[in-house]
């Protein structure tokens, strides 16, 4: 059995050692996350969508994470990563005081957002730090007001 851990630095290697006494491995990429109550990521395990080069990104240097189909892409760096995890458990492990959902395929980074522009039936189109443009659907408009003081 693989599982991620999604723990505190400190406590880290003394839990890889103890699931690893139990035969339990642990990896980057296993669908199964172990994590602390309370604590939000501070990396993503992220491949390259060209390349396939791995990397862990800092959660600060994230503009949006988005669902293409079946595909999770994560906008950061000025390039497009790919992670195996589903958007909905990549935004519960990410501080909502930084990542808000604005719509059922799209997270964004608060401190990435430099223009919100509201358009007609309760909807806003936001443009982002990369120049990328995306919607805030009805769904998470009131939300989306209420975390922006709008």
């Amino acid at each position: 059995m693989k599982v991620r851990l999604a723990v505190s630095p400190e406590r880290y290697e003394p839990l890889r050692a103890q699931l690893g006494a139990h035969g339990i491995e642990v990896d980057d990429s296993a669908e199964l996350v172990l994590s602390e109550t309370g604590r939000f990521a501070e990396t993503l395990a992220v491949r390259e969508r060209a390349g396939g080069v791995r990397a862990l990104l800092p959660v600060e240097e994230i503009v949006s994470i988005e669902t293409l189909g079946r595909e999770v892409v994560v906008y950061a760096r000025g390039r497009c990563w790919q992670t195996g995890e589903r958007l909905y458990r990549l935004a519960a492990r990410l501080d909502p005081d930084r990542f808000l959902r604005v719509s059922q395929s799209t997270v964004v980074n608060r401190a990435a957002v430099r223009e919100i522009t509201p358009t007609l039936f309760m909807r806003f189109i936001l443009t982002l730090s990369d120049g990328r443009r995306v919607d805030v659907t009805r769904t998470y408009y009131y939300l989306f007001k209420e975390s922006f003081g709008i």
